[in-house]
């Protein structure tokens, strides 16, 4: 299992627990979830809490995190989309927290279980829903009906919009899931070979150069990934909160 590449995303019990025949068991995987939020949560805290006129390299990164989503989501849902806000920044630390601690080594990437990525994104086009009925009522579905469509072509674009609907936390969650899932075996396959080759004497080390660059490469690929994943969940969400927000119009 040491060499398995796809033993790294198994969930383990930690502290069982089952409530009424339910498994409530403390895993790996609810384990660093409170470490993502902790993190999360002690790093806005304490480079924040000086607020200085002159801020300090952590102050500059949180503020620098709070306009990057606050501007996002300005563009993506316009200013009454403001009062999201906390949603859109929760989600975006978030995702990227756990998608940077996957990254040191015997750590568990939370964001490759797709039960989690799916949880994510359901929270996300429920709230889309409760909200856009709350606020337009059953207008709020004209957002299956187009403007300007054809009253021939009305019922096929309204089938297509319905679908696409539907089939939004599926690509929300899957995308995520499957590049955090994909990345780490491809980094965990290359470091294999490393340290298989170097185990075949003065050639396998030798021979072991290439795959140690393509690991370094894929390192540094995976942390780029981490953030342009967080940055495509937040964007995304924007844009769905969107119809939440302006409905039909």
């Amino acid at each position: 299992m040491a060499n398995d590449p796809t033993s790294q995303f198994l969930v383990k019990t930690i502290v069982p627990i089952e409530v009424g025949g339910l498994d409530l068991s403390f895993t790996n995987s609810s384990l660093f979830m409170v470490v993502t939020v902790a993190c999360a949560s002690a790093f806005l805290y304490f480079s924040t809490s000086s607020r200085g006129l002159i801020p300090t390299r952590a102050q500059s990164v949180a503020e620098m995190s709070y306009e990057f989503i606050a501007s996002m989501l300005r563009e993506g849902a316009g200013s009454h989309g403001m009062k999201f806000f906390p949603l859109v920044f929760s989600l975006f630390m978030f995702v990227l927290t756990a998608n940077l601690l996957g990254m040191f080594p015997y750590f568990f990437t939370v964001t490759s279980q797709i039960i989690v990525t799916f949880a994510l994104a359901m929270l996300v086009i429920l709230t889309v829903l409760i909200y856009g009925f709350y606020k337009h009522g059953i207008h709020f579905l004209s957002i299956f009906a187009p403007s300007g469509v054809p009253g021939a072509l009305l019922p096929l674009v309204s089938a297509i919009e319905v679908v696409s609907f539907l089939s939004r936390p599926i690509s929300l969650s899957v995308r995520l899931f499957a590049n955090m899932l994909a990345g780490h075996i491809t980094l965990k396959v290359f470091a294999g070979f490393v340290a298989s080759m170097s185990a075949l004497g003065a050639l396998g080390v030798g021979g072991a150069i290439l795959p140690l660059i393509m690991t370094v490469a894929m390192t540094a690929l995976e942390f780029l990934v981490a953030f342009l994943q967080a940055y495509v969940f937040a964007v995304l969400t924007c844009m769905y909160l969107n119809d939440a927000v302006h409905g039909g119009h």
